[in-house]
Protein backbone atom coordinates (compact mmCIF):
# COMPACT_ATOMS: atom_id res chain seq x y z
CA UNK A 1 0.00 0.00 0.00
CA UNK A 2 1.62 3.25 -1.23
CA UNK A 3 1.33 6.30 1.12
CA UNK A 4 3.19 9.09 2.65
CA UNK A 5 5.53 9.06 5.83
CA UNK A 6 5.70 11.87 7.61
CA UNK A 7 8.59 12.02 10.18
CA UNK A 8 8.57 15.08 12.96
CA UNK A 9 11.18 15.09 15.99
CA UNK A 10 10.31 12.94 19.08
CA UNK A 11 7.39 10.60 17.06
CA UNK A 12 6.35 9.14 14.31
CA UNK A 13 3.43 9.58 12.24
CA UNK A 14 1.76 7.57 9.08
CA UNK A 15 -0.30 9.82 6.61
CA UNK A 16 -1.52 7.00 4.43
CA UNK A 17 -3.90 8.68 1.33
CA UNK A 18 -6.20 5.79 1.40
CA UNK A 19 -6.99 5.57 4.95
CA UNK A 20 -6.85 7.18 8.52
CA UNK A 21 -7.22 4.40 10.09
CA UNK A 22 -4.91 3.44 12.83
CA UNK A 23 -1.56 1.63 11.70
CA UNK A 24 0.39 -0.57 14.25
CA UNK A 25 -0.95 1.14 16.76
CA UNK A 26 -0.35 5.05 15.32
CA UNK A 27 -3.00 7.08 14.60
CA UNK A 28 -2.83 8.53 11.09
CA UNK A 29 -3.19 12.06 10.12
CA UNK A 30 -4.44 13.33 6.82
CA UNK A 31 -2.06 14.86 4.07
CA UNK A 32 -3.41 18.27 4.83
CA UNK A 33 -2.70 18.27 8.35
CA UNK A 34 0.82 16.94 7.91
CA UNK A 35 1.97 20.03 5.62
CA UNK A 36 -0.39 22.73 8.02
CA UNK A 37 1.70 21.35 10.80
CA UNK A 38 4.75 23.18 12.51
CA UNK A 39 5.62 19.63 14.65
CA UNK A 40 6.37 18.36 11.29
CA UNK A 41 9.86 19.20 9.74
CA UNK A 42 10.15 16.37 6.52
CA UNK A 43 8.27 14.41 4.72
CA UNK A 44 9.16 11.00 3.36
CA UNK A 45 7.11 10.38 0.13
CA UNK A 46 6.44 7.02 -1.03
CA UNK A 47 3.20 7.35 -3.23
CA UNK A 48 2.56 6.38 -6.89
CA UNK A 49 4.89 8.31 -9.00
CA UNK A 50 2.48 10.02 -10.98
CA UNK A 51 1.29 12.54 -7.16
CA UNK A 52 5.26 12.55 -6.17
CA UNK A 53 5.28 16.00 -8.06
CA UNK A 54 2.24 17.49 -6.08
CA UNK A 55 2.96 15.94 -2.95
CA UNK A 56 6.13 17.26 -3.00
CA UNK A 57 5.51 20.60 -3.95
CA UNK A 58 2.84 20.43 -0.88
CA UNK A 59 5.91 19.99 1.19
CA UNK A 60 8.12 22.17 -0.21
CA UNK A 61 5.92 25.27 0.16
CA UNK A 62 5.64 24.47 3.69
CA UNK A 63 9.21 24.99 4.02
CA UNK A 64 9.56 20.97 4.72
CA UNK A 65 12.48 18.89 4.05
CA UNK A 66 11.51 16.30 1.50
CA UNK A 67 12.75 12.90 0.66
CA UNK A 68 11.02 11.25 -1.93
CA UNK A 69 11.02 7.66 -4.09
CA UNK A 70 12.65 7.81 -8.01
CA UNK A 71 11.39 9.62 -9.93
CA UNK A 72 10.74 12.51 -8.58
CA UNK A 73 8.32 13.88 -11.27
CA UNK A 74 7.61 12.87 -14.30
CA UNK A 75 9.21 15.49 -16.82
CA UNK A 76 12.50 17.47 -16.51
CA UNK A 77 10.81 20.90 -15.97
CA UNK A 78 8.81 19.93 -13.20
CA UNK A 79 11.71 18.90 -11.38
CA UNK A 80 13.80 22.18 -12.01
CA UNK A 81 10.95 23.87 -10.62
CA UNK A 82 10.83 21.53 -7.23
CA UNK A 83 14.56 22.04 -6.96
CA UNK A 84 14.30 25.82 -7.55
CA UNK A 85 11.60 26.15 -4.59
CA UNK A 86 13.41 23.77 -1.98
CA UNK A 87 16.42 26.52 -2.88
CA UNK A 88 14.34 29.28 -2.23
CA UNK A 89 12.64 27.93 0.63
CA UNK A 90 15.68 26.77 2.52
CA UNK A 91 15.17 22.98 2.58
CA UNK A 92 16.31 19.63 1.37
CA UNK A 93 14.87 17.96 -1.69
CA UNK A 94 16.58 14.24 -1.70
CA UNK A 95 15.38 11.77 -4.56
CA UNK A 96 16.17 8.22 -3.35
CA UNK A 97 18.74 6.38 -5.46
CA UNK A 98 18.78 3.16 -3.62
CA UNK A 99 20.37 0.71 -6.68
CA UNK A 100 23.68 2.79 -6.39
CA UNK A 101 24.16 1.68 -3.28
CA UNK A 102 23.68 -2.16 -4.04
CA UNK A 103 26.99 -4.23 -3.26
CA UNK A 104 26.33 -5.88 -6.76
CA UNK A 105 26.40 -2.53 -8.74
CA UNK A 106 29.09 -1.43 -6.41
CA UNK A 107 31.17 -4.39 -7.93
CA UNK A 108 30.31 -3.96 -11.22
CA UNK A 109 31.23 0.31 -10.88
CA UNK A 110 34.75 -1.54 -9.39
CA UNK A 111 35.05 -4.19 -12.77
CA UNK A 112 34.06 -0.55 -15.01
CA UNK A 113 36.38 1.80 -13.88
CA UNK A 114 39.94 2.33 -15.80
CA UNK A 115 38.48 0.87 -18.92
CA UNK A 116 37.17 2.68 -22.16
CA UNK A 117 33.93 1.55 -23.19
CA UNK A 118 33.45 0.65 -26.91
CA UNK A 119 29.80 0.36 -26.87
CA UNK A 120 27.25 -1.91 -24.48
CA UNK A 121 23.33 -2.45 -23.50
CA UNK A 122 21.36 -2.35 -20.36
CA UNK A 123 18.11 -5.01 -20.94
CA UNK A 124 16.01 -4.75 -18.22
CA UNK A 125 13.05 -7.43 -17.83
CA UNK A 126 10.11 -7.61 -14.86
CA UNK A 127 6.40 -7.79 -14.77
CA UNK A 128 3.40 -5.53 -15.52
CA UNK A 129 3.23 -2.19 -14.19
CA UNK A 130 0.52 -1.01 -11.97
CA UNK A 131 -1.48 2.38 -13.15
CA UNK A 132 0.17 5.37 -11.97
CA UNK A 133 3.68 4.65 -12.36
CA UNK A 134 4.01 6.50 -15.46
CA UNK A 135 6.25 6.55 -18.66
CA UNK A 136 8.57 3.63 -18.48
CA UNK A 137 11.73 6.06 -19.21
CA UNK A 138 10.97 7.35 -15.38
CA UNK A 139 9.37 3.86 -13.87
CA UNK A 140 12.67 3.04 -15.16
CA UNK A 141 14.85 5.73 -14.48
CA UNK A 142 17.25 3.30 -11.92
CA UNK A 143 18.69 1.92 -14.89
CA UNK A 144 19.10 4.85 -16.48
CA UNK A 145 21.34 6.17 -13.66
CA UNK A 146 23.41 3.32 -13.78
CA UNK A 147 24.49 4.31 -17.02
CA UNK A 148 24.85 7.43 -16.25
CA UNK A 149 26.75 7.00 -12.93
CA UNK A 150 28.95 4.55 -14.98
CA UNK A 151 29.85 6.38 -18.36
CA UNK A 152 29.03 9.76 -17.36
CA UNK A 153 27.08 12.12 -19.26
CA UNK A 154 24.30 10.73 -21.99
CA UNK A 155 22.56 11.86 -25.10
CA UNK A 156 19.62 10.50 -26.67
CA UNK A 157 19.73 9.61 -30.13
CA UNK A 158 16.30 7.67 -30.79
CA UNK A 159 14.01 5.76 -29.38
CA UNK A 160 10.74 3.71 -29.60
CA UNK A 161 8.15 1.96 -27.29
CA UNK A 162 6.34 -1.32 -28.41
CA UNK A 163 3.22 -1.35 -26.98
CA UNK A 164 0.58 -4.88 -26.79
CA UNK A 165 -1.89 -3.97 -24.10
CA UNK A 166 -3.94 -7.08 -25.37
CA UNK A 167 -1.23 -9.05 -23.40
CA UNK A 168 0.20 -6.40 -20.91
CA UNK A 169 3.52 -6.41 -22.66
CA UNK A 170 5.73 -3.23 -23.15
CA UNK A 171 9.28 -2.53 -24.57
CA UNK A 172 10.87 0.81 -24.61
CA UNK A 173 14.40 0.73 -26.73
CA UNK A 174 16.56 4.14 -26.34
CA UNK A 175 19.80 4.59 -27.83
CA UNK A 176 22.56 6.86 -26.37
CA UNK A 177 26.01 8.12 -26.84
CA UNK A 178 28.11 8.66 -24.39
CA UNK A 179 30.13 12.39 -24.64
CA UNK A 180 33.16 10.67 -26.45
CA UNK A 181 30.49 9.00 -29.09
CA UNK A 182 30.39 5.47 -27.56
CA UNK A 183 26.96 3.79 -28.37
CA UNK A 184 24.56 2.52 -25.67
CA UNK A 185 21.06 0.67 -25.55
CA UNK A 186 18.80 1.00 -22.89
CA UNK A 187 15.75 -1.81 -22.87
CA UNK A 188 13.01 -1.95 -20.69
CA UNK A 189 10.43 -4.59 -21.31
CA UNK A 190 7.77 -5.62 -19.17
CA UNK A 191 4.74 -8.01 -19.57
CA UNK A 192 2.67 -10.83 -16.79
CA UNK A 193 5.46 -13.01 -15.89
CA UNK A 194 8.34 -11.80 -16.71
CA UNK A 195 11.33 -12.71 -14.76
CA UNK A 196 12.89 -9.45 -12.96
CA UNK A 197 16.20 -9.21 -14.25
CA UNK A 198 18.89 -7.08 -15.54
CA UNK A 199 21.25 -8.10 -18.69
CA UNK A 200 24.51 -6.58 -19.41
CA UNK A 201 26.93 -6.58 -22.36
CA UNK A 202 29.57 -3.91 -21.92
CA UNK A 203 32.24 -3.85 -24.78
CA UNK A 204 35.21 -2.50 -24.02
CA UNK A 205 38.72 -2.21 -25.46
CA UNK A 206 40.37 -4.53 -23.24
CA UNK A 207 37.39 -7.05 -23.44
CA UNK A 208 33.47 -7.69 -22.47
CA UNK A 209 31.48 -7.59 -19.59
CA UNK A 210 28.02 -9.49 -19.93
CA UNK A 211 27.31 -10.21 -16.16
CA UNK A 212 26.44 -7.99 -13.17
CA UNK A 213 29.22 -9.56 -10.57
CA UNK A 214 27.60 -11.04 -7.21
CA UNK A 215 29.00 -9.49 -3.75
CA UNK A 216 28.34 -10.08 -0.52
CA UNK A 217 25.54 -8.05 1.46
CA UNK A 218 26.53 -5.29 4.16
CA UNK A 219 25.82 -5.34 7.08
CA UNK A 220 23.53 -1.71 6.64
CA UNK A 221 20.75 -2.03 3.85
CA UNK A 222 20.36 0.55 1.20
CA UNK A 223 17.24 2.07 2.50
CA UNK A 224 19.23 2.57 5.85
CA UNK A 225 22.33 3.87 3.68
CA UNK A 226 19.88 6.23 1.80
CA UNK A 227 17.97 7.30 4.55
CA UNK A 228 21.62 8.11 6.64
CA UNK A 229 22.90 9.99 3.50
CA UNK A 230 19.55 12.27 3.57
CA UNK A 231 20.37 12.96 7.53
CA UNK A 232 23.81 13.73 6.61
CA UNK A 233 22.02 16.45 4.20
CA UNK A 234 19.77 17.63 6.62
CA UNK A 235 22.49 18.33 9.40
CA UNK A 236 24.30 20.48 7.07
CA UNK A 237 27.37 17.25 6.48
CA UNK A 238 27.21 17.12 2.93
CA UNK A 239 29.49 19.95 0.94
CA UNK A 240 27.94 22.16 -1.49
CA UNK A 241 29.53 20.84 -4.34
CA UNK A 242 28.39 17.29 -4.04
CA UNK A 243 25.37 18.35 -3.32
CA UNK A 244 25.45 20.07 -6.85
CA UNK A 245 27.03 17.11 -8.04
CA UNK A 246 24.48 15.38 -7.31
CA UNK A 247 21.39 17.47 -8.33
CA UNK A 248 22.84 17.43 -11.75
CA UNK A 249 22.74 14.03 -12.25
CA UNK A 250 19.89 13.44 -11.11
CA UNK A 251 18.48 16.50 -13.22
CA UNK A 252 20.43 15.14 -16.09
CA UNK A 253 18.92 11.45 -15.78
CA UNK A 254 14.90 13.00 -15.63
CA UNK A 255 15.72 15.31 -18.55
CA UNK A 256 17.03 12.40 -20.54
CA UNK A 257 14.13 9.92 -19.52
CA UNK A 258 11.81 13.38 -21.14
CA UNK A 259 13.52 13.27 -24.09
CA UNK A 260 13.23 9.48 -24.78
CA UNK A 261 9.29 9.74 -24.24
CA UNK A 262 9.01 12.39 -26.06
CA UNK A 263 10.41 10.49 -29.23
CA UNK A 264 8.47 7.72 -28.46
CA UNK A 265 5.44 9.57 -28.77
CA UNK A 266 6.56 11.61 -31.59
Amino acid sequence: QYGCLILHVGDVTFSLRQSLDPLQGVSQISLEEAVRREDINVAFICTENLSHEDNIRKFLQAQKHVCVEYPMTMNYKAAVELWDLAEEKGVILHEEHIELLSEDYIQLKREVEGKTLQEGTLHFTGGALKPGFGFPAFSGIARLTWLVDLFGELSVTAAALEEDSTNGYSKMTAKLITSDNRPLTWIEERQPGLPRAKNINFQFDSGSLTQIPTAPRGTVGIFMQDLIHFSTKLAGQVTPEELTKEKVRVLHCLELADKIQQLCHS
